[in-house]
């Protein structure tokens, strides 16, 4: 009687569904945004897949496994955050990884606009997946990949605003313009 509750424990236990969560996104590159935004995602699941989209129409700066490179070494002290990539429909990336939940960050009104369209299209497409949109901490609500890479194109400074190695690897990408003078 004893062996037939602990089997029937261990399958209730076996049958609880972690909370997953999937933050997708092109990190091109990763900015200490995205890392503020993964730090406090990260305990309140099971666990959270980084994902950066392959998208063939777009051309980034950095290559996918690039990024994703990038992205492990931002999180690696985070035992419950992983990195992969995908393209395709997010939700059935999302359903394919088991995830409950979207992870989006808002930084303004104008992204709150495009995030709510396109949560409500990915609820039309799987109600079992919920959204979840965090606002950006006030140091990083104006933060944008786009941002930091024209500022260090135009020599600008960016410590604090990206991983150092992030950094780094922007400089040898983008190496600062120098002005002409007429």
């Amino acid at each position: 009687m004893e062996a037939l509750r602990e089997a029937r424990k261990n399958r209730e236990v076996s049958e609880v569904k972690q909370r997953v969560a999937v933050y997708p996104g092109s990190f091109d590159p990763v900015t200490n945004g995205h890392l503020d935004l993964i730090e406090r995602c990260a305990p309140l699941v099971d666990r959270l897949i980084v994902a950066v989209l392959r998208n063939a129409g777009k051309e980034p700066l950095f290559t996918t496994d690039e990024r994703v490179e990038m992205l492990r070494q931002a999180v690696a002290h985070l035992g419950n955050v992983e990195v992969d990539s995908f393209d395709g429909l997010l939700v059935e990336y999302a359903r394919r990884r088991g995830a409950c939940l979207l992870l989006r960050g808002i930084r303004a009104i104008s992204d709150y606009e495009y995030e709510l369209q396109m949560a409500l299209m990915n609820r039309r497409l799987a109600p079992e997946i919920e959204t979840m949109f965090m606002m950006a901490g006030e140091a990083y609500s104006f933060l944008s990949s786009r941002l930091v890479k024209e500022v260090i194109a135009l020599g600008g400074d960016v410590r604090g605003l990206v991983p150092p190695q992030v950094e780094a690897k922007l400089r040898e990408r983008l190496p600062p313009r120098t002005s002409q003078a007429t």
